[in-house]
């Protein structure tokens, strides 16, 4: 066998860079928009109570009646028109790249931007929802349409790992975080660390979450975590923490299985009556909490870093603890699009930064250590769950505290729940008897 030239290879290179390049700008492009409506939903909380302090107002209160209408409206067209729309995201890109012959169904253009659109009025109305579902879609989308359009781009990868990887900076585009995102590659959508594809994900991950963040999210999301515990006080409270917080994210991922094995069919054959009631409900919970069971979670965590302490008592702390699982799983059940990971993490936060006060400790290293165990107990990523914590709340001197929690905190969440919850949720989506059709669009 002949060995190509160096100038031969030189060449080859230099188009699979530019292929990879290429790839990543259009998935972070494509990211763009909805971290853009992210940002506004931040704006929107600043105007409710919880958020924004003062008393409610006409213009807030109509604000949280919002889910009231919206939650009926995206109910009846998942269960009519849209119902391509429906769920997730990740369940569906996870199904693709497991079956081939599926993704002219899941990963066309139609059901991704009616996904898409979705959450977006799902986030403006305050749902508790995360946006990895959508943009890990949009991600695996982009890759299956440039393929089709230009069969040679990266033809040295096979078809599912473009997928993976593009899936992977839909996600590092979300959230500005290339790490983050090939390892979710890596330990979800693929199941195992390759250098086949470690190496391009890491340039097309990197590329989108530059197009997608140009000029926007800074390189520490919710800002810097204060942090001045010595390492083996972390470790120690590593344990404690790492154990109860994985617990209490694999009950959480647990119910949210629970509760969509229940309102699956029943919100597709009563959309109008179970919208009503379930929107009803959100905007009970906003009204309750002020607001701060609202959004994605990213805000209240924000005000917990900074100091600005949003809950006075233990009971206002109880409170907004169960608040904070139960308004993700209302929608998410429901099938609305959108993610879990914000919501998990979060919730991790606030149980974690509440917990260790009784105790005496920082709240600090109690938020920090709590969001990254929930966050790998509900999804059992612990890897991910420490690189997502270091760039959302960063500060490198936790590093040996969240590796342990997470990792506790992952075992923990198995405890309560078997198979990890993307798996389960694409389980329960491919038993459904009313998903949409081979063809359909």
């Amino acid at each position: 066998m002949v060995r190509p030239s160096p100038r031969a290879q030189i060449q080859h290179l230099g188009r699979h860079l530019i292929d990879l390049g290429f790839l990543g700008l259009m998935v972070g492009a494509a990211c763009w928009p909805l971290n853009l409506v992210d940002r506004w939903q931040d704006r929107l909380l600043e105007r409710l109570p919880g958020f924004g302090g003062g008393a409610w107002s006409a213009a807030s209160l109509a604000l949280v009646l919002v889910p009231m209408v919206v939650m009926p409206l995206l109910l009846v067209l998942q269960a009519g028109p849209w119902k391509d729309g429906r769920g997730s995201g990740i369940p569906q890109t996870m199904e693709s790249l497991h079956d081939p012959e599926r993704r002219e169904v899941l990963l066309a253009a139609t059901p991704t931007w009616r996904r898409s659109l979705l959450w977006t009025v799902a986030s403006l109305a305050l749902f508790s929802l995360g946006r990895e579902g959508p943009v890990v879609q949009v991600g695996a989308s982009v890759a299956h349409a440039l393929r089709r359009r230009f069969p040679a781009l990266l033809r040295g990868l096979v078809p599912g790992g473009v997928l993976a990887i593009a899936a992977g900076a839909g996600l590092a585009g979300g959230f500005n975080s290339p790490l983050m995102g090939v390892v979710f590659m890596a330990e979800e959508l693929t199941g195992r660390f390759q250098s086949a594809l470690i190496w391009p994900g890491l340039m097309v991950c990197a590329t989108a979450a530059l197009m997608s963040h140009w000029g926007g999210e800074p390189l520490y999301g919710l800002g810097v975590v204060a942090n001045a515990t010595p390492e083996t006080e972390l470790l120690l409270w590593a344990v404690p923490i790492g154990l109860s917080a994985g617990l209490l994210g694999g009950l959480f991922s647990s119910l949210l299985l629970a509760t969509a094995r229940q309102l699956r069919i029943r919100v597709l054959h009563h959309p109008w009556l179970w919208g009503l009631g379930l929107g009803l409900l959100v905007t009970l919970m906003l009204l309750v909490s002020g607001g701060l069971s609202g959004g994605d979670g990213e805000r209240l965590m924000t005000l917990l870093i900074d100091d600005q302490q949003p809950i006075a008592t233990s009971w206002q702390w109880l409170g907004l603890l169960v608040l904070r699982i139960l308004a993700p799983i209302i929608p998410l059940a429901a099938g609305v699009p959108g993610g879990l990971i914000d919501p998990a993490f979060t919730l991790g936060a606030v149980y974690g930064s509440g917990v260790i006060q009784w105790f005496g400790g920082d709240p600090h290293v109690g938020l920090a250590l709590g969001m990254v165990a929930a966050l790998a107990g509900a999804t059992q990523l612990p890897v991910m769950s420490m690189l997502f914590a270091l760039h959302m709340a960063g500060d490198q001197q936790l590093l040996a505290g969240l590796l342990l929690a997470g990792v506790l905190g992952a075992y923990a969440g198995r405890i309560l729940l078997k198979l990890p919850v993307y798996h389960a949720l694409a389980a329960l989506d491919h038993h459904d008897p009313n998903a949409p059709a081979e063809g359909s669009t």
